[in-house]
């Protein structure tokens, strides 16, 4: 099971204002942070999203395919979250709707080009 995820950043200031504002939208606060990273969660024994700056120093860049999924709990949630990353710089990857008879999503991209998914099931 998925304890958690990190994804790449090269300006850690732009994006921790970006998931600061887009996971309250869930319930999330910031878990932990240090000077390369930051995480956003509901609880510590829950999985958990963070930010990093890459450990080798090199420049972080987005991974083809790579793709990170966050869960909420009902359409209107879906709606929102995904409007909210839009409203806060965030690029449209798929807009959204029904995939298949219950699954709820939408798709975008964060500030540093990494691909997320907000959806919920029924």
């Amino acid at each position: 099971m998925i304890g958690y995820a990190t994804l790449g950043t090269n300006d850690l200031a732009r994006a921790s204002a970006f998931y600061d504002a887009l996971l309250t939208e869930i319930g999330a606060k910031r878990l932990w942070e240090f000077e390369r990273g930051i995480s956003w969660g509901i609880a510590q024994d829950k999985p958990s999203l963070g930010i990093m700056k890459p450990f080798d120093g090199k420049a972080a860049t987005v991974g083809n395919g790579v793709m990170v999924a966050l869960i909420v709990d009902s359409h209107e949630e879906v709606d929102r979250v995904h409007k909210r990353a839009l409203e806060l710089g965030g690029k449209d990857e798929g807009p959204v709707g029904l995939r298949g008879e219950s699954f709820y999503t939408g798709y975008f991209r964060d500030l540093d080009g990494n691909k997320l998914s907000v959806f919920c099931i029924g």
